[in-house]
């Protein structure tokens, strides 16, 4: 069993070891790994917004309890990120290449940015409405998502399915948490009476909302910002060649 004031350390270093499997597994999706979770690991200084409205975990150090911020929350966020952003490709085996220079101009990218940014400017605009704040946080990701797939409708299956497999990979730890935690740790951690009170099995429904939004938004983050395809091994785009793509077989490796 560990210690209550190690559970949370615990739990989020426990994140990089499959980030860890799948960057000396993948060598092809290392750069994008690296990028995504270098991308994400600011997002843990948000933690004040979250300590104690939404859950408050005894940290090294008290830092939550005394300062709002603490370590775990940037360990967690770099664990998370470098994984969702690469997961559905490593399971399907998906390789990735520049994406051809008229997808680049379809019309439905002068709205390019602002689907990238969505996400940001949803969590700023509901923030100030009052409630809990995982709850801006979950609706912001979906947005993001949604803006993603109308964006680029080519990632549609790899959104889709990034939700999907993040919830299910985030259940395996939060299974894990619960098994190696101190009896009821969720229930004393997680600010429940302040969230929908609704439970599956011992997880709020929050984690599987917060999992399933951060899923669809960051399975295609990278392609998305990159202007990056992805293809099933074997399978080449047929890309006309222009002065703007040059090299449509550019298929990324590692750093």
């Amino acid at each position: 069993m560990i210690p209550t004031q190690l559970v949370w350390f615990s739990w989020s270093v426990a994140f990089l070891v499959p980030w860890a499997l799948l960057y000396w597994r993948f060598p092809a999706h290392r750069r994008a790994m690296w990028r995504s979770s270098l991308l994400t690991t600011p997002f843990g200084l948000t933690e004040p917004l979250f300590v104690p409205e939404y859950w408050d975990p005894p940290s090294l150090f008290d830092l939550a309890q005394r300062t709002g911020f603490d370590v775990e929350s940037l360990i967690f966020c770099f664990g998370i990120g470098g994984v969702a952003a690469v997961l559905v490709a490593a399971l399907t085996r998906r390789t990735r290449t520049a994406a051809p220079a008229h997808e680049r101009t379809a019309s439905r990218h002068r709205f390019h940015r602002w689907a990238l940014a969505s996400p940001f400017i949803t969590f700023v605009a509901l923030l100030p409405l009052g409630w809990n704040p995982i709850y801006p946080g979950i609706v912001a990701m979906l947005v993001g998502g949604v803006a993603s797939l109308l964006c680029r409708p080519d990632l549609a299956r790899v959104i889709l399915l990034g939700g999907v497999a993040f919830v299910a990979y985030y259940a395996v730890f939060l299974v894990g948490l619960e098994a190696s935690a101190p009896a009821d740790y969720i229930r004393s951690v997680w600010n429940l009476q302040a969230l929908s009170g609704v439970m599956i099995g011992f997880i709020p429904l929050e984690e599987v909302l917060f999992a399933f939004g951060f899923g669809t938004y960051w399975s295609g983050i990278y392609e998305h910002v990159t202007w990056h395809q992805l293809h099933s091994a074997g399978i080449t785009p047929q890309v006309a060649t222009t002065p703007e793509h040059h090299a449509p077989h550019d298929t990324e490796g590692a750093p």
